[in-house]
Order: structure tokens, then C-alpha cells, then sequence
């Protein structure tokens, strides 16, 4: 069985990563599997345990960092994120092609550990800094303070993009999306 490929998307906090990875998944035009990651973050409303994330403690937390469970993992405005390495694994062996919609940091750790041929990453970058920091605040659902790092953290994270197989600006979710559709299709045939 041939093994499944590594789909990274990644990007500054809120250039639209989930809605892009919805979009995609919607189509059902190309066969991905969703890696769920794990945080100590509390859900955001409408989130589910499982589905969007693993919500666990700092402590769970630590321990699968101390065990080397995680494919990639950070920290970010006092939350910790991860991707649980095993399962990844498991999925790709089974011939599924794995899809990790991550932040920058994860995804460049991703990138200098995971060295085949079946690695495909993609920065998905904003059309503007000042859309950048209207999505982050449309959210509603962080302080001005935390809304402040991310637009921070966003503008320096731009600058990692040439670090990707392709960089697709999301000015509209289902141009960006079928981009990276015909990319990946690409990649199958």
C-alpha cells in the first residue's frame, strides 16, 4: 500500500486556516483525513472535544511532550498546541492522506523532522496585514491584548512563507481552496 501524504497548511492566526480546511473537506473533491491536534486551550462556543481539538490540562499536556508524542508541538498566549505523532503515522501507513492545519512554528518543526517525498505544505497568507487584524478581531473572541500578539506574531510569521511549497493568498476561502485542491490533486496523479 502506497503511504498517504503529509498536507500542511499553515499561516498567521487568522488568515482563515479553518475555514479553508472546512471548504476543502466540503468538496469532497480530494480523499484527506483530518489530524486532530491536541491543546490546553479552553474551547472556543461550538467546539467539540475530539472534532476541533483534544482540549486536556497543562499537566496531560506536558506528559505527552515528555513521552515524545507529539509530531509538533508550542506554545502560544499561555496555550500549548500539538500534534499527536502516532496517529499521523497510523493514518498515513493505512495509504490516508493526512491533513494538518498548524501554525507556523508547528509547521516549520513539521518540515525539519519529516524528510519524504510525500510532504506537501502550504502558507496560506492574507491579502493585507490590516485583513489580518479584522479577521483576528471579528473572532470576538479574545482580548485586545491577545488580539495585539496575534497581529504581532502574524506580521513575523509572514515572513517564514518561503519555507513552504506554495504560498496562496486568501482573499476568497473558495479560490484559495481550489488552488490548493488542483495542487494536491496534482501530487495524486
Amino acid at each position: 500500500m502506497k503511504k498517504g501524504l503529509l498536507i500542511i497548511l499553515s499561516g498567521p492566526s487568522g488568515v482563515g486556516k479553518g475555514t479553508v480546511r472546512e471548504y476543502i473537506v466540503k468538496t469532497n473533491k480530494i480523499d484527506i483525513t483530518f489530524s486532530v491536534s491536541m491543546t490546553t486551550r479552553k474551547p472556543r462556543e461550538g467546539e467539540t472535544d475530539g472534532v476541533e481539538y483534544y482540549f486536556v490540562s497543562q499537566e496531560e499536556f506536558d506528559r505527552h511532550v515528555a513521552n515524545g508524542d507529539f509530531l509538533e508541538h508550542a506554545s502560544f498566549v499561555g496555550n500549548s498546541y500539538g500534534t499527536p505523532k502516532q496517529a499521523v503515522e497510523d493514518l498515513r501507513n493505512q495509504g490516508k492522506n493526512v491533513f494538518l492545519e498548524i501554525e507556523v512554528n508547528g509547521a516549520t518543526q513539521v518540515l525539519n523532522t519529516v524528510n519524504d517525498e510525500g510532504v506537501i505544505s502550504f502558507f496560506l497568507m492574507p491579502p493585507s496585514i490590516e485583513t489580518l487584524k479584522k479577521r483576528i478581531a471579528g473572532r470576538r473572541t479574545e482580548s485586545k491584548e491577545i488580539i495585539e500578539k496575534r497581529v504581532a506574531k502574524g506580521m513575523s510569521e509572514i515572513k517564514e512563507a518561503d519555507k513552504y511549497d506554495y504560498v496562496i493568498i486568501n482573499d476568497k476561502v473558495k479560490t484559495a481552496g481550489e488552488k490548493i485542491i488542483k495542487i494536491i490533486q496534482e501530487k495524486l496523479a
